[in-house]
């Protein structure tokens, strides 16, 4: 059986969901009450789910975890190159990042992360392997503060349904794509009761299409071997 609950550890990790103020245009969003573990901040539907702190770092590099969630076939899905540029938005403790760089080795990895802590361990890891093509980047609450034209691929593991601005995020990386660049969005299935996650950490194929093309992006290739996660690939239409 697997964890009943998440303890996530991301990019959307330390953002604040608080009401703007008119002046901020904010049509994109709904606010409601909040239910239990939400927000109450509605996209497209879909109550943001509430941010997990830094406290369940350890969750992310446990030793279950590859069985699980399959994340050896996660990462040959990524179908990388050695010379490719990826982004991994939400790094947490750098598990799919330092596992992308040893496959883009004439590459480049940006670690985008907004928690201080986080931030100290990526730069920590990176120091000890000597992994000088990956690039600890700070990220804010509404853009992933990367250089415009420069990423081939940008990775979102488990980390889009925290994130506090959604709109704004998934521009802020559309900016940073090269023509023909991609972004993964890698969710736990929302359809699937038999995946035990709490709801708010779930979503399912037709919202996540749905929010993305509201963005300019449509399913590129979408992945259903997992045991419990969908594998999206988007592309601009």
């Amino acid at each position: 059986m697997f964890l009943l609950c998440v303890f996530i550890c991301t990019y959307a990790s330390c953002q604040q969901v608080t009401k703007p103020s008119a002046e901020a245009n904010d049509t994109a969003y709904v606010y409601r009450t909040p239910s239990s573990g939400g927000t109450g901040k509605f996209y497209f539907g879909r109550e943001i789910a509430h941010i997990m702190d830094a406290s369940g770092s350890d969750w992310l590099e446990r030793s279950s975890r590859p069985k699980e969630e399959n994340t050896d076939l996660i990462v040959k899905s990524m179908q990388l190159k050695p010379g490719m540029v990826v982004a991994d938005i939400g790094a947490g403790t750098g598990y799919y990042t330092f596992r992308i760089a040893k496959l883009v080795p004439n590459g480049k990895v940006f670690a985008v992360e907004i928690q201080d802590e986080l931030i100290d361990m990526l730069n920590k890891k990176k120091k000890e392997t000597g992994t000088n093509h990956i690039e600890v980047v700070r990220g804010d609450t509404m853009s992933v503060n990367l250089p415009e034209n420069t990423v081939d691929l940008a990775i979102l593991v488990d980390v889009y349904h925290e994130l506090s601005w959604p709109r704004e995020i998934i521009h802020s990386i559309g900016e940073s794509l090269k023509p023909g660049g991609k972004i993964l969005l890698v969710e736990y299935r929302g359809e699937d009761p038999e995946v035990h996650i709490k709801p708010l950490h779930k979503t399912t194929v037709e919202q996540l299409t749905r929010e993305m093309k509201a963005n300019g992006f449509i399913v590129d290739e979408r992945i259903e071997v997992l045991p419990i996660q969908h594998f999206l690939m988007f592309r601009k239409q």
